[in-house]
This record gives C-alpha cells, structure tokens and sequence, in this order.
C-alpha cells in the first residue's frame, strides 16, 4: 500500500526458549510476511478510525484502546499530553514508479473506479518544548506486538 509505513522488524529464526513448540528443531509456528502485516494493520487502523467517528465519548474509547494520555519526551525528562486527534484523507488517483533505464517516472493516472480513499489517523503529543505525532498505525503495532507476546 502507498501510504504504509514501512517497518523493519528483524525476526531470529534460532531456536526459542520455553512456550514453543519443537518436533525435531522444526519451525512450527507461522509468520506473517510484511506486505500481510502491512494489509493487517490497515484492516486494523480502518476499523479503529472507525470506531472513533462513531464512539459517542472520544475519550473513553482511546482510554478503552490503551491510547496514553501521556509519553515520553525525548529527553525523557517532561510527559508529552495528547491533545489532538487528527485525521486526514487522501485519494490515490494515480501511481507513479520509477521507469527502468530512464530518470523518468513512469505514470499511471486511475480510472475514476480504481480511485480509492484512505483515512490515517495521528495522536498528537505536546509539552512546552516539543510536539509528537504518533501514526495510529505504529500504535497499533505496538499493541499488536504485546498483545502477541
């Protein structure tokens, strides 16, 4: 997807402690590839966007979602405090990669039915010294990964 954030995650496959499943060294428990983790929090941030809109107290359904109110600066000193909520979104009309053996990219305009809108959700962090914006879906991958463990 255009707009998703790439994460990269190193996965060691050496073999694991207490709480998996061996039959002689074999590798049994699966794994998502990233471009299925990637459709995964889409589907999951999708959903959580849309939760929100309908949620009749905001708050109580970030609170509900373990949303922090508060983190850490980066000196690690002062609690950033949400303050806002913002939600913005764009519709891809096109798409355009880079052309083999030339500096030009190649373009590819969408007909009006393959246009497709996608909402993305930020919380935004402030303090008197700094501003913080954290992708709802980085937070839901954070979630997702304790959630898991």
């Amino acid at each position: 997807m255009p707009h998703d954030h790439p994460h990269h995650h190193h996965h060691d496959h050496a073999p694991h402690g207490h709480g998996h499943n061996h039959a002689h060294g074999d590798h049994l428990h699966s794994h998502m590839h990233h471009e299925d983790e990637a459709a995964d929090l889409q589907v999951l941030a999708t959903q959580f966007i849309d939760g929100f809109l309908k949620a009749t107290d905001k708050t109580s359904y970030l609170k509900l979602a373990g949303v922090p109110f508060e983190r850490p600066a980066k000196d690690g000193k002062k609690a950033l405090k949400l303050i806002d909520v913002e939600l913005k979104t764009d519709w891809q009309v096109g798409t355009a990669s880079p052309s083999f053996g030339s500096q030009e990219l190649s373009y590819l305009p969408f007909p009006g039915e393959m246009v497709q809108e996608r909402t993305n959700m930020s919380l935004i962090y402030v303090s008197l010294k700094e501003k913080s914006t954290l992708d709802i879906r980085d937070f839901l991958y954070q979630r997702k990964q304790e959630i898991e463990a």
